[in-house]
């Protein structure tokens, strides 16, 4: 089959993928749609044929039949088992050459297994985490490909025109690496994501416990949002909130009628369990994914409000560039936590995952964009094997200056009985950081005495174990 347009393959027509599939189309592909319900199919093109080069298929053979070799297939299903299936049953319709991109959550313990299982039939497979959301789908998202070179290579020009601008003239797509380097990578974004969400919302708790208003913590977020280094799109969005009614046709800010209880996907906790795996501490991340835990338990928290009763606290009087300079520091933390997790995994895996390249890639398009990375990417830059982002001759200014008023809102905080635990979470790892020598020496001593684990010296070289009680 020939044509003059780059042509390619979408299965799972759900908003995301649908959005994706309309990207790829308003960039000049020709893109064949498939939908294990039909009616969904259909429902597409009718609302979208207009938009561009739609070719409906009904069955897997006739979606195979309708693209060029080699293919190229991108899946936007259920991360998990759901992938497999599609895979398997694409299988026997495809040819050595043609390619399957993952571009859903995928695990990326997933994402290499299938790379190697789809090799020994000659076909290629790229996991690609894409960021951004419905809007980001559909206008520019961050892509963060991995796995095979080959495909990426063939479809880098589409993919750089779907994706996002990067602000300094280039697009938010980058090959990472390969096997799973491209989902791993997705997978810390999301957890820099959580980290970032929920320090924003410890920063309006302070302010709500402080007694500002909606309309006054809406100004504030859209303050900052005007400001060089808080500046951002999680940010921007927040401040947006704070000005939205019920929709449901009454008079109240909706902010305050949302219940208090936060859902989640599973890639926070896999960046948790992952990062406990590689031995990388991630403390503002984990904590993130504890409070939304935490919310959940919305019955035993009302239950223990009651039964606790009143505590003799301190009032919150914080002044808002108080709060600012901690919720810059730990955001700060989140992702220095990130990139920390990245390299640890880069090294175990064998990818060659450029730090200053993601940084960039995540400046368009994705849902932690921000103007502050722009100082990542170019700290990366000076220093490719640079250990924390903290330690960078541009970033250590910024704790040194703000420390103090970091301190305060946290003691403020928990004077109060404010709970704050990404913000805290921050502190004490940029503490343990800047801190030679921490107490876990009598650790091992403990560990040593009661299950002669052994221990390391200061003065000499060698594990040594002691008979404590002899």
């Amino acid at each position: 089959m020939s044509t003059s347009h780059p042509s390619i393959g979408l299965i799972g027509l759900g908003v995301m993928g649908a959005n994706l599939a309309r990207n790829a189309a308003r960039n000049d592909a020709r893109v064949v749609v498939y939908n294990r319900t039909t009616g969904k199919t259909d429902e597409f093109m009718k609302i979208f044929s207009g938009e561009g080069t739609f070719v409906a298929a009904h069955s897997l053979k006739d979606f195979v039949e309708n693209l060029p070799t080699p293919r190229s297939i991108i899946l936007m299903v259920k991360a998990g088992s759901a992938v497999d299936t599609v895979i398997e049953e694409l299988r026997p319709l495809l040819e050595k050459g043609d390619a399957i991109i993952d571009a859903g959550n995928s695990h990326f313990s997933d994402t290499n297994r299938r790379e190697e299982e789809l090799k020994k039939q000659g076909l290629e497979f790229l996991g690609m985490g894409v960021s951004g959301g419905e809007e980001g789908a559909l206008l520019g998202p961050s892509m963060m490909p991995g796995g095979s070179k080959v495909t990426y290579d063939r479809l880098e020009p589409l993919f750089k025109n779907m994706a996002a601008k990067d602000g300094s003239g280039g697009k938010c797509v980058s090959y990472i690496g390969h096997g799973g380097a491209g989902h791993f990578v997705k997978m810390v974004h999301n957890g820099i994501e959580y980290g970032d969400m929920q320090l924003i919302a410890e920063s309006y708790h302070l302010m709500k416990a402080s007694g500002m208003k909606n309309a006054e913590i809406g100004e504030t977020f859209a303050k900052w949002n005007k400001s060089r280094d808080l500046k951002s799109f999680l940010i921007e969005i927040t401040a947006k909130i704070f000005s939205k009614k019920d929709d449901q046709g009454g008079a109240m800010d909706l902010v305050d009628l949302i219940k208090d209880a936060a859902e989640q996907k599973g890639t926070g906790k896999w960046t948790v369990q992952i990062a406990l795996d590689l031995g990388i501490p991630i403390p503002t991340i984990a904590s993130a994914v504890d409070a939304r835990g935490m919310s959940s338990m919305k019955t035993l928290r009302v239950q223990a409000e009651k039964h606790v009763g009143a505590l003799e606290l301190k009032a919150v009087k914080l002044p808002m560039n108080a709060i600012r300079d901690a919720l810059f520091l730990s955001k700060v933390c989140s992702y220095a936590q990130g990139y920390c997790m990245i390299q640890e995994a880069a090294k175990t895996h064998g990818w060659d995952v450029n730090l200053s390249e993601v940084s960039r890639i995540w400046k368009g398009g994705c849902i932690i964009r921000s103007t502050l990375l722009k100082e990542f990417e170019s700290a990366f830059t000076e220093q490719p094997d640079l250990p924390s982002l903290i330690l960078s001759p541009s970033i250590l200014p910024h704790f040194q200056k703000k420390q103090k008023r970091w301190r305060k809102v946290i003691s403020t905080a928990v004077l109060a009985g404010i709970p704050v635990p990404a913000m805290n979470a921050s502190l004490a790892s940029f503490d343990s950081l800047r801190t030679a020598r921490l107490p876990q020496n009598l650790t091992q001593a403990q560990r040593d005495f009661f299950g002669a684990h052994t221990y390391e010296r200061m003065d000499k070289e060698g594990k040594f174990h002691t008979k404590w009680e002899a």
